[in-house]
Order: structure tokens, then sequence, then C-alpha cells
């Protein structure tokens, strides 16, 4: 099975995409197909097929594909579309002088009044047939799409407009015939309001839908464009398009990273804030991993190309911000099934008005005003974008915070959360042992004797030796691994054992040092004896350090009303020492991994909307149990199939930030939908002209006004939702 994303034009409402969409699914050769109305893009599975012939089936469904999707592209709005509005915006204002200027009290011009009726009307209609050039891609859509049998808004606005053209048509030469129809009859400068405000809310509304894909862009922006690529002895500056995997490239101070690589020579301190959001420098040495786009402070560094193009993190994030925002939620899924029949509903809804109301004798004019307000005034635009905006806003929100979402569902499902599970080794702690104390009775200094130590662990395979760093290099000879008590070896004359307490009975020595060992074993630590010739020398505590902000986070969680669990493979006693030293009442202790997810079980039967924190690895069978799986990560790994969150900073404080975004964005896409149905519900009575003997009425023109606005306010709805949350 083959996927691709294509660029699609011509989508205007949501009717378009879900129209497309099951346009596309219809045919043999997809297997499925998401259409994503903000980003105007389709992600296309299918087999046996090529790509011109999916692009042919987009264009029978009438749309264009602009080729396969390599990211957010910054699409600057034409000067030249800018232009028009405001120049056919004073052309508007004129009309709405000549045509009711006279009402309140305004001078006549010159020969365009009602005294001169032939000139006067054929001065609207030429003006009407210049709209409809300029608006000919929305009557073009709407012709396409009533063809394809997936109406759409344009689909409302080309029926609207010709059938306002044609009335008006046949009573301008009844004038210009001199029979006697009323000029008020004429609705030519209605067709000019409704496709100019049809514009100029699409200009407004395609700005306003940009800025919720402003943290997708700046991520596609980060990487450079040129490279410094090492050549022997020389440098070469390429395009990123010529870097190869394997190069060996350069950043220095001030520089960006190129593409994601391995240190090979030098030192820098970068910032990863883009990834993480954590806004301290990392320092990056050699054997370091560099992300593309990191920026560079200080130092030089050489380093090897390893990920490039679709390979490289930021394209994965990209992706993985993209296919979230394609998951349909349960509202969303709500939202285009009645936007589907939305539009057809509308058609229905006009043509019953004016058979009804000239079955009961009102006047065809009247009846078919109305039937052509219905038609204007009605707006799937503010229904289907409802959802989707607030989508990619929360998402975009989320990156910034360093938190990628796999899949929407987990924003609907998060602002339910009560109760987060944490795993221990890696989440609550750095997953990395480091030396807790050393009590040093040996005639080294400190430093002397960790050094000593770190050259014989050095050579061990066991997960201890990772808390020893070589300072400076000795020769270690006759090196011995003892089978559950420890290693030894020999440095210049003297031999070394470095171990458990079942190594130090072993050798039969006496242990001297009872109330230190007590003291590491309460403070959770794994212990090591140094002996050196069967005296010992030292006692070293190694243990799991803390994360330094999860005592606070933890805080405020509780704070939240959240209950907090660790769930954790470690034994009881060392569990419960870190528990303690965080905060944690409940503790579930010895679980293997493959048992965790029965945990995990357990309490959403028990009703509890749990969140589970781990590492994505072992933890994996939990996570996908969960609510709400996430895992954390170190910043360039984000291949958690498991879970439907990646924390990339490893920040805990975001979590809450999650569940707030969750929060936030559900209430936004209620107030949105509220909104939408509220407007279609209040307007279209209105249109229809039950209320007129209230004297409560609207006419075309202004339909288009309140339909634009209805559109815009969802948009500016989630938008401010944005600003909430930061």
């Amino acid at each position: 099975m083959k996927k691709i994303v294509l660029k699609i034009e011509g989508m205007t409402c949501s009717a378009c995409s879900s129209g497309l969409e099951k346009y596309l699914t219809k045919q043999k050769e997809v297997t499925s197909a998401q259409v994503n109305l903000v980003l105007a893009i389709a992600t296309i599975e299918y087999e046996d097929c090529s790509k011109n012939k999916l692009e042919k089936y987009i264009e029978e469904a009438g749309f264009k594909s602009r080729g396969e999707f390599n990211g957010i592209e910054e699409e600057e709005t034409k000067k030249s579309e800018k232009a028009k509005l405001i120049f056919l915006g004073v052309f508007i204002l004129f009309l709405m002088y000549v045509s009711m200027g006279t009402m309140v009290g305004l001078p006549k011009v010159f020969f365009l009044n009602q005294d001169n009726p032939i000139f006067y009307t054929t001065f609207f209609l030429v003006s009407a047939c210049l709209f409809l050039f300029y608006g000919r891609d929305i009557l073009k859509s709407g012709i396409k799409n009533a063809i394809h049998q997936m109406p759409n808004m344009d689909t409302l606005v080309f029926l609207s407009v010709t059938v306002s053209f044609l009335y008006s048509l046949h009573g301008y030469f009844s004038i210009v015939l001199e029979r006697g129809v009323k000029l008020h009859s004429l609705y030519f400068e209605s067709i000019c309001m409704v496709i100019y405000f049809m514009k100029l809310g699409r200009f407004i509304e395609e700005k306003s839908k940009n800025k919720t894909k402003e943290a997708i862009k700046k991520l596609v922006q980060i990487t450079p464009m040129t490279a410094t690529v090492k050549v022997g002895e020389s440098e070469k500056q390429v395009s990123i398009d010529e870097v190869k995997k394997g190069d060996r490239l350069i950043a220095r101070s001030g520089e960006k990273i190129a593409v994601d690589g391995v240190v090979l020579k030098g030192s820098t301190y970068v910032e990863e804030s883009f990834i993480t959001g954590e806004s301290v420098p990392i320092l990056k040495e050699k054997e370091s991993r560099v992300i593309a786009g990191s920026i560079c402070y200080d130092g030089y560094i050489e380093y090897q190309a390893q990920k490039i193009g679709k390979e490289s993190t930021i394209s994965s994030i990209v992706k993985l911000v993209i296919e979230a925002t394609n998951n349909k939620n349960k509202m969303q899924k709500l939202a285009d099934k009645l936007s589907g029949y939305f539009v057809p509903f509308i058609i229905f809804l006009s043509l019953i008005t004016f058979i009804v109301q000239y079955a009961f004798h009102i006047q065809v004019e009247t009846a078919l005003l109305h039937a052509i307000t219905i038609l204007v005034v009605a707006c799937p635009c503010a229904l289907g974008l409802a959802v989707p905006l607030v989508v990619v806003v929360a998402n975009g929100l989320c990156a910034k915070k360093g938190l990628f979402l796999k899949e929407s569902e987990a924003l609907e499902k998060g602002r339910n959360i009560d109760t987060i599970v944490f795993d221990k080794t890696g989440t609550l702690t750095y997953g990395k042992l480091n030396i807790f104390a050393v009590y040093n009775y040996s005639s080294f200094k400190k430093t002397e004797l960790l050094n000593l130590v770190a050259n014989i662990e050095e050579l061990s395979l066991h997960p201890i030796h990772t808390a020893f760093s070589v300072t400076k290099k000795r020769e270690v000879q006759d090196f011995k691994t003892l089978n559950g008590l420890g290693i030894s070896g020999k440095i210049g004359n003297k031999i070394y054992h470095l171990g458990n307490e079942k190594m130090v009975e072993k050798l039969h020595i006496v242990n001297e040092y009872q109330k230190e060992y007590e003291n590491l074993v309460k403070n959770g630590c794994s212990i090591v004896y140094v002996v050196e010739d069967k005296k010992i020398i030292g006692l070293i505590g190694v243990r799991d350090v803390i994360r330094k902000e999860m005592a606070e986070v933890i805080k405020k969680i509780k704070k939240e009303n959240i209950e907090v669990i660790m769930l954790t493979g470690d034994n009881e006693k060392t569990a419960k020492i870190v528990a303690e030293e965080l905060g944690i009442q409940k503790v579930i202790s010895d679980v293997l991994p493959n048992k965790k997810a029965d945990e995990i079980k357990k309490l959403i039967e028990n009703n509890k909307n749990v969140m589970m924190v781990g590492d994505g690895i072992n933890d994996a069978p939990a996570l996908v149990s969960a609510t709400v799986g996430v895992s954390v990560s170190d910043g360039t790994d984000i291949a958690a199939d498991a879970s439907s969150v990646i924390l990339m900073n490893n920040d805990m404080s975001h979590l809450l930030d999650f569940i707030k975004i969750s929060k936030k964005s559900y209430k936004a896409i209620k107030e949105n939908l509220f909104w939408a149905f509220l407007y279609n519900i209040c307007m279209l009575p209105i249109a229809m002209g039950t209320l007129e003997s209230f004297g409560i009425f609207i006419t075309p023109m202004l339909g288009s006004v309140a339909m634009i606005f209805s559109s815009l306010t969802v948009v500016m709805n989630s938008l401010r939702f944005g600003r909430v949350i930061n």
C-alpha cells in the first residue's frame, strides 16, 4: 500500500472537503482518504494507481491538485488581489450611494438616477457583469460541485446570483421596451454586493486561517537553506539539497545545524527550543546528536550527516502534526456529516419557500427575493471550520510546549483526565545512574578514587558503570567479572575489587562501615564497595536521580484534583523512597512490564480517565491501554508508536499544559458549533420572510455580509482561544 499527500486548490467549505473525501474513497484503487480543509491537503492511501490518476480523480471532483505536499508553505496573499478588493470596495460604496442615496436625502449623481431608467439600469447591468467576471472562480466552482453532486457554499452563491441575474435581465429588457417594470425589482447591485463580500470574506478568512498554521510554518522554516561541507582540508558551501548521508559538515558560532547528525569533533552549546521548548543551551560534544535547525551559541563542531530530507527530526515532527490535524475526532466527524446534508437542505428550503409563497399569491419578486436570500445567508463554512480550526491551533500550541499529538482524539480525551500514572525510571527520574555519595577511607583524594573506579568500571557491561566517567586513563590488567558479586582488576601492582555486600563476605572482609551502608540503602542507593588488597577503602552510593522539577510538578497536578500514581518494576522499598521525596501517596511496585497494562485497565474499569507517562519502550502496553498515553523523548526520538502524545523535552510541567489546552480547545469547539448553529437557526427564518410582519427582514446584500461575519466569528474565536492559552 502506498501513501501520498497532495495539495488541493479550490476548497472553500467543509462540504468541499467532505465531498472530495467521499469521491476519492469511492475509487477502487483508493483504500482511504482524509481531506484537511484548513491545511488544504488530501492524504490518500492507494494501491495499483499513479499520482496522475489520483490527480485526475481530484479534478473530476471539481478541484485541482497542486502537486505533492512537502510542508506548509508561506503563501503570501497576492498584492494584486488586495488592490482589486480596495478598488472594487470603493466602487461598491459608489454603487450603494447611487442605488440608495436618494432614500436618505443624498444628492443625485448626474445621469445615474431613476429619472433616467435605461441609463441607470444599464450602468448596474454592466457593473453586475464586471463582478460576475471577477467572481468567476466562485461560480465555476459552484457549477463543478453541483455537476459532481457535491454542492458547497459556491453552489449556493452560483444559484443565488444566476437566478438574480436572469430575473433582473428579464426586468432590464422590460424597462428598455417600456413595459412598466419597477426599478426596485432588479437585483444587479445585490449580485455585485454578494460576490464582493464573498471575495472579501475569503481574503480575510484565508489570512486568518494562515495564522492558525504559524507554529507549523515556523518548524518548516527552521532548517537553513545552505550547509558548509568539509572536503579534505577545504570547505565548500552547498545548498541543503546537495547534502548527502555521511557528509562531514561544519557549524560555527551563530550558525544553524543544517541536518540531523552526530558530532565528530569540537564542542558547542546549542539551542533546541524549537523542538523541546527548553530555552537553556545544551552542550554538544563528540558523539552527541544534533538536530537540524538548532543554533550554535559558541564554539566549533564538525558533524556527520545522518538524517536528511524527509528522514530529519523536523520533517518527522511536521508530518506528525499534519497527521494529528488530519485525524478527525467525534465532534469533527459529526460536523462534517451535518455539513454534507446542509447545502442540499438549503437548496431544497429555498425552492420550497419560493413555491409555497408563490402558491399563496405572494408577489413573484418578493418570493424570489426570499429564495435568493436563503441561498446567500446560509453559512456551511462556519459549521465546517468550527472544529478543524481549533484542532490546528491546539496542535500548534502543543508544539510550542514540546508536545506532539499523534492523533486529534487525544486532544478530546485529555480534558477528562483525573489520574496520571508515572513510570519511575526515565520518567520521574532521569534514567541515568549518578553518584549520590562517596565515603573515602583511602590515601587517595576523592577524585583520584573515583577515577580509579571509573577505569575498572569502563570494562564492565553492568549498567552501574554509566555512573562513572574516566578523567585520567589508567591501564587495567587481569580484569574479571565476578558473577553476582562485582568485578576486579589490577592497576599498577595492586588488585582492586568493586562489588556488593556479598562480595565483601566472599572475600572474608570484616565490614566496619555498616552504618554508612544503611544510610545509603535508606536513600535508595545501589552500593559499590571498593576493596584494595582485602581492605575496604571506599563506599560509593549510586542512584538514579529524580528530575529536579518533579516535586513541584506533582504538587501542581494535585492542586488540579488529579490523582498521581507511581507504577514501577522496582522493589517496594526503593519505589517508596522516591515516592516520599516527590509526595506521591500511591505506589504500585514490583510490576513486570507486561503486567503494567493490567494495572492501567483496572483503573479504567474503576471509571478513571488515565494518563500514562512512560518511556515508550517497556511501557508500550500500558501506554496503549491508557486513555491518553504520553511517551517521554530525548528530543530526537519521535518514533514512540505506542503513545498518542510525545513529550519532546521531558518537562513534565507541560502535561498540565496539555490538559489545559485540551479543556480550552473543547470549550472553543463548543462555542464555535453553538454560534454556527445559532446563526443559521436565527437567520434562515428571517431570510424566509417569516418575520416581515414585525418589521424584521433581510436582503441578499445584507445576507452576504451576515454570512461573512458568521465565518469570521468562528475564525476569530479559534484564534482567541490560542491567545487565551498563551
